[in-house]
């Protein structure tokens, strides 16, 4: 939006979207809202306290993140006010697309060119990515028996489900290789994050920064999932409702929606049912940890978001 800055009207409008779209969104959703609400009101308000700390604590962490995946410095408390605003436009666009697209007018406001700030993302992107998947397999690893699947997912679902991912990783080499102009801009692309990326770890703060907030998030996520757990007193190990976590919240990664709304959800019932919840219990779980961790800070969010639109920091 380059023109926005000679145009105070349309600026003005574009800070109203996020605004806008939320405020329908939670209209929408009220009852839904409403009836969790009520749900929690008989928890222990100490651990949705914990809850609510942890989360706050996740904002922080994906701070260092971005901090860690870029060589230049970036201004503290605008880069923190972006990952606080990045989860309401998270609500707007499916795969993480508004966290994507909010971050990188934020980089390139810091002055960073677009190769680098689109590296950036990506560095961060496989960072956070590569940080779930060690997570949990550390954790399946000493408790083998956290997540009991059998029958849990029909083999008759489970095959073509398997086919049809391997199929489009298939497909998607296959249009890279074929297609001259796309190797080309992906070849420019690889090239442009690698050189970044070896930067960054020739540099021990950054590439501290970076992992540390990579496997940070994905633990205080978790940790808040836990605390919403131990708030309703669902009869589940504490680990074991951690490994459910990073198992939903990777399986989840392979349905795209705005903001995991309906993806995570049922991804965590089922992680939560698999880790031994009843599935009452893993509802009323879910449902509470989505308040806290969604829902709560959503018009915040919003507000936030269109405060650094106005001022031109995104």
């Amino acid at each position: 939006m380059p023109f926005l800055p000679r145009m105070p009207f349309l600026r003005r409008i574009a800070c109203l979207v996020p605004i806008t779209v939320i405020g329908v969104w939670v209209a929408l959703n009220w009852p839904v809202i409403a009836s969790g609400g009520r749900g929690l009101l008989n928890a222990d308000r100490y651990w949705l306290l914990a809850a609510l700390a942890v989360t706050g604590l996740g904002w922080v962490a994906v701070s260092f993140a971005r901090q860690g995946a870029v060589l230049e410095p970036l201004p503290a408390r605008r880069l923190f006010a972006t990952q606080f605003a990045s989860g309401a436009a998270n609500h707007l666009l499916p795969a993480g697309l508004g966290a994507g697209a909010v971050n990188l007018r934020f980089l390139r406001g810091c002055g960073i060119p677009l190769a680098q700030s689109s590296a950036a993302l990506a560095l961060y992107l496989l960072a956070e990515a590569a940080a779930r998947v060690v997570l949990l397999l550390t954790l399946l690893t000493a408790w083998p028996g956290a997540l009991r699947l059998d029958g849990l997912v029909p083999k008759s679902v489970a095959l073509p489900l398997v086919w049809a991912a391997g199929g489009l990783v298939c497909a998607a080499v296959l249009a890279v290789v074929a297609i001259r102009p796309l190797r080309r801009v992906i070849g420019g692309f690889l090239g442009t994050a690698l050189t970044d990326a070896r930067a960054l770890h020739a540099r021990p703060a950054r590439a501290l920064a970076l992992w540390g907030g990579s496997l940070a998030f994905p633990v205080l996520q978790a940790a808040g999932l836990v605390a919403v757990a131990l708030a309703v007193d669902v009869p589940v190990p504490v680990m074991h409702v951690a490994i459910a976590y990073f198992a939903a919240s990777i399986a989840a990664a392979a349905v795209p929606t705005p903001g995991g709304i309906g993806s995570v959800d049922a991804a965590l019932v089922v992680a939560l049912v698999a880790a031994g919840a009843s599935v009452t219990a893993a509802g009323s779980v879910v449902l509470g940890y989505r308040i806290i961790t969604v829902w709560l800070p959503l018009i915040p969010g919003a507000l936030v978001l269109g405060a650094l639109v106005r001022s031109k920091v995104v």
